[in-house]
């Protein structure tokens, strides 16, 4: 008698056992059409791992159980180590096993970009916080090649795909991972104004580091890439946690932030006491040698953000589908079909964005075009600014979608609601992004020749779109007053660009709906707002998963 009033009904199954590339048909098509068809079944390997009862749980005991700070052993010596659930041990190892932390280092044949992208991108809709050190050990390749000595060094390190959590010396490790830090207290995104400083040594390439860093991400790497006033400015380092005889380096670890979100991942404020480090590029040139790595993690940054989307568009398709409300299921009503397919098409106009930018980095890379390296210089900036920010208004709605449920932490929305505010911060928050697009327009008017190149594929397909590119010409011709309409300029930049590949890869429906929505007077303000003439059904049944 005590649980008869307990029946369970009318509440969805879990979204689990299901393979998350393949049931992603946008993402599966734009593999196909980045050249990266040949990785199909390590993608689908490890989208059918991802998509696992035991994996999914994961990320939720990984954000649950927050890393924890140990200055020193019960013996009172300094360790400066961070603990971490098994959780997070395990979804790292996972990534490592399957190189997204390096496969176009280790394989750098055309589509590699793009299929660590889409690998990116599906690794996020587990759990985010452990993409922070995946994303800056793939980014920090490029940047240490600007120093063929340390590059030769730390590149097997770094590509390898054992994932060992020790700290010890570099020589004595299976495998490595690389934080950065950056910024600093007086200058944040201004970091010409650090003051951290950079001593010469007795041994050519070798300083000595001291100062304070506001913001250290992934404190328990097992090197970062750091910037310091060296006597000629500005330089980059590469700065180990473990010296190679043995010791701990002069990294200490103040405290741990305690963020919104990402709270499986560690982010510290630290000290440097002559900590030993290696220069990296020339000295004086630090902004320019980091920058490779930054241009790789904002391309991660609009990757995380597009797997945030796709997974929160699939709990709110599978759980409409499945709950009743007034006598049909909710996926049956039109109101919420207007809001789910409106949800269902900003992430695949995130997904082809995403996607076309790892693309142009295979391109840029592989065939040395100048042309491509121009495109990804501006398109990774704009895709930046776009898909960060509306991510998180996409994952607010998603989140509304499963009513008192989805505020409920076990769904997991939450979750992904704190985390998706991250990626439009994280390597430069609106306003500096939107004056970097401005910065590339201004001193490298051919970048932005190539990025129209790229829209204009799409010239004649549809009259809103080449009416919208139309006023985007007539406006980006207009100086007056460029500063303060910047977010506006890198917007129209990015609705311009998904326009075109929208109507270019995407079914017909999905295209008509952004049109009238994103570049038309048919939409609203808010999601859920398509023209009723909009083939919902159609969109939806694209986009919703169906596990096994």
């Amino acid at each position: 008698m005590g649980g008869a009033t307990h029946e369970v009904t009318n509440q969805p199954p879990p979204l689990q056992g299901y393979n998350l590339f393949e049931t992603d048909r946008p993402l599966a098509e734009a593999v196909r059409r980045g050249g990266a068809a040949r990785f199909e079944p390590e993608l689908a390997a490890l989208g059918k791992v991802a998509g696992t009862p035991e994996v999914l749980r994961l990320g939720d005991e990984a954000n649950r159980h927050h890393p924890v700070l140990r200055t020193h052993d019960r013996y009172g010596h300094r360790i400066d180590e961070v603990e971490f659930h098994p959780a997070w041990h395990r979804l790292l190892g996972l990534s490592v096993s399957h190189g997204i932390h390096a496969l176009p280092w280790r394989e750098p044949r055309d589509g590699a970009h793009a299929a660590r992208a889409a690998m990116m991108i599906m690794i996020s809709e587990v759990e985010a916080g452990h993409g922070c050190p995946v994303s800056m050990t793939y980014a920090a390749v490029p940047a240490l090649r600007a120093e063929p000595e340390v590059a030769a060094e730390w590149e097997p390190r770094l590509t390898s795909l054992d994932y060992d959590p020790r700290l010890a010396p570099p020589a004595d490790k299976a495998g490595a991972l690389c934080g950065m830090a950056m910024t600093e207290k007086q200058g944040g995104s201004d970091v010409r104004a650090n003051t951290t400083r950079a001593e010469p040594l007795s041994s050519p390439g070798e300083y000595a580091l001291t100062g304070h860093k506001w913001f250290c991400s992934a404190p328990m790497s097992d090197a970062f890439l750091v910037l310091a006033q060296a006597p000629a400015g500005l330089t980059c380092f590469l700065l180990p946690r473990v010296l190679p005889d043995g010791p701990r380096n002069g990294f200490r670890i103040q405290r741990l932030k305690d963020k919104l979100g990402n709270r499986s991942n560690a982010s510290a404020e630290i000290e440097l006491e002559a900590a030993w480090a290696r220069r990296v590029g020339e000295e004086g040139r630090g902004v320019p040698t980091i920058v490779e790595m930054v241009n790789h993690t904002r391309l991660d940054c609009v990757l995380g953000s597009t797997g945030l989307l796709r997974r929160a568009i699939a709990e709110a398709t599978h759980h409409a589908a499945h709950r009743s409300a007034f006598g049909r299921l909710l996926v049956d009503q039109p109101l919420m079909r207007n809001v789910l397919a409106d949800l269902c098409v900003e992430s695949e106009a995130a997904t082809l964005t995403a996607m076309r930018l790892a693309r142009a980095v295979d391109e840029a890379g592989a065939e040395a075009s100048e042309e491509a390296a121009l495109f990804k210089r501006l398109a990774v900036a704009v895709g930046k600014y776009w898909v960060c920010k509306r991510t998180v208004g996409a994952v607010s709605e998603a989140l509304e979608c499963l009513g008192g449920n989805g505020y409920v932490e076990e769904s997991g929305l939450p979750r992904l609601y704190r985390e998706t505010p991250l990626n439009s911060i994280w390597e430069g928050s609106g306003n500096v992004i939107a004056l970097d697009v401005l910065r590339i327009l201004l001193k490298m008017p051919e970048a932005l020749d190539a990025f129209l190149a790229e829209v204009d594929l799409a010239a004649g397909s549809d009259r809103r779109l080449d009416e919208h590119v139309a006023k985007l010409r007539e406006n980006l011709g207009d100086r007056d007053d460029l500063e303060t309409r910047a977010r506006r300029v890198a917007e129209d930049l990015a609705l311009a660009l998904q326009g075109s590949l929208v109507v270019r890869h995407a079914p017909s429906e999905v295209a008509d709906a952004f049109f009238a929505s994103r570049l038309g007077e048919a939409g609203g303000l808010a999601y859920g707002t398509l023209p009723a003439s909009t083939d919902l059904t159609a969109i939806i049944d694209r986009h919703r998963p169906r596990p096994d």
